[in-house]
């Protein structure tokens, strides 16, 4: 007998347990993710009536795989450029809630009596909210066109990096198992440095060489760079003291932003729903029976205080940042849950460990108690809203207005906002660019030089030259660089900056003088340094200073160019896209909603063409086409419809064939659409007459798909045809209209 691993058995039941799970929780219309973690439980070893997973060293390294390319994927949707999009007042609102909620998740566990390495972890366990099941509840409940949904993805974004800065201060605190106030800005200023200089050198190469090889870029191919660069990053993080899955979403991130970036998601998905469900049944094998019941209590008061505390941190933070109450009542209760962040910050308190065993299977439990209510608190929440509304007083209305008003209000940028504009941006990259440069000769170049270098002096002269030679065009740019022209387009900013010239030169000779000091000084004493720095300053402003500028604008030139690539390509599409000019029409698809009024209608009860003044020139459906529809043509759910007409009708159209009616929304469970079928008797009142004349489809809000008759079917019969004794009619309805109708007929 041929024998089998125990890791291939234990996949195969870890697979098909999530299956199952995921299909029932569908069913069940509650976050498959939950499922995950049942799933896990009775797998994991404190669950004996069923089958244990064996090999749970290898189930460990594949759900660490799972995390990292969790965190690939949200890489991917991040995108550095969100931060620049999202505006003030989700940053403001994450900042807020993510501070109040650690503060609050430390004093809990004080009050516990934990350790306070587990009231650390606790505070960052539930600081951070699920993207993964807040998108897929925005999904459920037909929310994602909402103002509010636009507040609660910007907070999601800053609440990732935030989660990111989390994880490297509870690592910095796990190895050296002390907390301080220069622990904290130290290991903040590490995550940014190397952000940075990773964001950088990302933004500047890996587009250079996703070009270089375009042509033999297929998808299998695109999925093997892609997997490569992010597990290569991976390893660069863990070499330098950050986790993998920072690593991972570093270089999702930097993906993201170039033009392959929606084709990259697009492939990894698949593998990352592969092994996002093994990290999450992984998760849910950490889950002890005895825990849940020991440590009960805590694990209701924790739910209790996430809930409650992220509401209210979250209406209070937008508050804050301008918004009006609907918005920040329908975002607080929103977030109002922990996920994949929480176990990530569990699991590595655990590997690490430095927190006790007890605080895994709480977070699980936690996340599954406020995951499993999320649902309902996003449905209550316009019920407090209108509680809200109705009992604010005036006075204290008209308060907010005022400043939500002065919040919103754009006025003419100071001093230090065009310095920062003008120079701030640029001196701060290169800077970092400098010091990069100085550490990487220092602790990589050198060492390796060693093996060929006897003498210390010549290594020594030889690598400070090579370091200064490399960053010679960012010390330019620190030394002589100038403003970006749009920033001073408007003559009032010209005239402030040239206020202060002389300021911001000798800011800039100092900055500059200061690095490349401490560049030489990385490979002699510093006294040399100095000496050494005024020469080369001096050598460089004569002799070398119009070569080096060249150099840097080419960087600079090339580097802009990458980072803008995706959105130039995007630009062009739109360009591309079909012209039919002197008319000024446009070509556009758009995709018939479910709930759209005009589902189910043929074009001609559509009114689509009369009342909008456009021409549906195709509609695709699955894989057909129907190349000019005629008037007959049923409009089905999904179809793709290609409309011409100006950006203005357009968008009208637009509004009647993707709407999602809140009358359907709000009795969703109510009804159900389902295939039946009905078997028309000699007594039945719709013989003889058309499938119009007997007017079925108004009667069961549906419509007549097939009909079966001699022996023959008939599909998608003509609104002409005739019914006869015994035709079974195949429908499409709501049921409990149908099996009415049934009963008549």
């Amino acid at each position: 007998m041929t024998h089998l691993p125990d890791l291939i058995k234990d996949l195969a039941f870890i697979l098909i347990t999530a299956a199952f799970v995921s299909i029932l929780f569908k069913k069940l219309r509650q976050p498959v993710v939950l499922g995950y973690l049942i799933a896990g439980f009775f797998l994991g070893p404190n669950f004996h009536f069923y089958f244990n997973v064996k090999d749970t060293a290898s189930i460990a390294v594949w759900a660490e795989l799972g995390v990292i390319f969790l965190l690939f994927g949200l890489g991917l949707e991040f995108s550095f450029k969100k931060l620049s999009r999202i505006g003030k007042s989700a940053g403001i609102t994450a900042i807020f809630e993510t501070s109040m909620m650690f503060i609050l998740g430390y004093g809990a566990g004080q009050f516990f009596g934990w350790r306070m390495v587990d009231c650390l972890f606790l505070g960052g366990m539930i600081a951070i909210s699920s993207t993964t099941i807040i998108v897929k509840a925005f999904e459920e409940l037909g929310l994602k066109g909402k103002d509010f949904v636009h507040l609660v993805f910007g907070v999601l974004v800053v609440e990732d990096l935030i989660a990111i800065l989390f994880l490297v201060i509870l690592t910095t605190f796990g190895v050296g198992n002390s907390f301080s106030i220069q622990v904290l800005f130290n290991s903040i200023f590490r995550l940014a440095f190397f952000l940075t200089i990773w964001f950088l050198v990302g933004i500047y190469v890996i587009p250079l060489l996703l070009k270089k090889i375009q042509n033999q870029l297929s998808d299998e191919t695109m999925i093997v760079v892609s997997l490569g660069l992010c597990l290569f990053m991976v390893v660069i993080a863990t070499s330098v003291g950050f986790s993998a899955p920072l690593g991972a979403f570093i270089m999702g991130s930097i993906l993201a932003e170039t033009r392959e970036g929606k084709k990259i998601e697009n492939l990894i998905a698949p593998i990352q729903k592969l092994f996002s469900p093994i990290f999450f049944v992984s998760v849910g094998m950490m889950i002890s029976m005895q825990s849940l019941v020991t440590y009960a209590n805590e694990i209701l008061a924790i739910s209790v205080l996430i809930m409650f505390g992220k509401i209210f941190s979250v209406f209070m933070g937008a508050l804050l940042s301008g918004q009006n109450i609907k918005t920040s009542v329908h975002a607080g209760f929103s977030l109002a849950q922990i996920g994949e962040f929480s176990f990530i910050i569990a699991a590595l308190g655990l590997s690490m460990k430095v927190t006790s065993d007890f605080l895994y299977p709480i977070a699980v439990a936690v996340s599954a108690i406020t995951t499993f209510a999320t649902p309902y608190l996003i449905r209550v929440s316009y019920f407090f809203n209108l509680q809200i509304e109705q009992k604010i007083p005036p006075n204290f209305r008209a308060v907010l207005d005022r400043y939500q008003i002065a919040m919103s209000a754009k006025g003419e940028k100071g001093a230090i906002s065009l310095l920062w504009d003008a120079y701030g941006v640029r001196i701060v990259l290169n800077v970092t660019l400098v010091v990069a440069i100085s550490l990487f000769f220092k602790h990589i170049i050198s060492p390796y030089l060693l093996r060929y270098f006897v003498d210390d002096w010549i290594l020594r002269f030889f690598s400070s030259v090579a370091a200064l030679f490399v960053a010679a065009p960012f010390f330019w740019a620190i030394f002589f660089g100038s403003p970006d022209k749009k920033i001073t387009e408007e003559i009032s900013s010209v005239v402030k900056l040239s206020n202060l010239l002389l300021g911001i030169t000798v800011f800039r000779i100092v900055i500059g003088t200061v690095l490349v000091v401490f560049l030489i000084g990385q490979f002699t004493e510093i006294y040399n340094a100095i000496f050494a720095t005024l020469a080369i300053i001096i050598i460089a402003i004569f002799f070398f200073k119009n070569i080096v500028e060249i150099f840097y604008k080419k960087i600079e030139n090339r580097f802009i160019k990458h980072l803008n690539e995706k959105e130039r390509e995007e630009v062009e599409k739109k360009k591309i896209r079909p012209n039919l000019a002197p008319w000024d029409a446009v070509l556009s698809e758009y995709v018939v909603s479910p709930t759209s009024s005009i589902c189910g209608k043929t074009l001609l009860n559509s009114m689509l063409k009369e009342r909008f003044n456009i021409t549906i020139a195709l509609i695709e459906r699955g894989e057909s086409r129907i190349i000019a529809p005629s008037r007959d043509v049923q409009l089905m759910p999904y179809d793709r419809l290609h409309l011409i007409g100006t950006e203005t009708q357009l968008a009208l159209a637009k509004e009647v064939i993707e709407e999602a009616r809140s009358d359907h929304k709000n009795n969703e469970a109510d009804i159900y659409y389902k295939l039946e079928s009905i078997l028309l008797s000699e007594k039945s009142g719709y013989i003889n007459k058309s499938i119009r004349e007997c007017g079925l489809r108004e009667k069961i809000d549906g419509i007549i798909v097939g009909i079966e008759r001699d022996g023959k079917r008939i599909l998608s019969p003509d609104s002409q045809l005739v019914l006869r004794t015994q035709d079974l009619l195949w429908v499409v309805g709501d049921v409990r209209k149908i099996n009415k109708e049934g009963k008549i007929i």
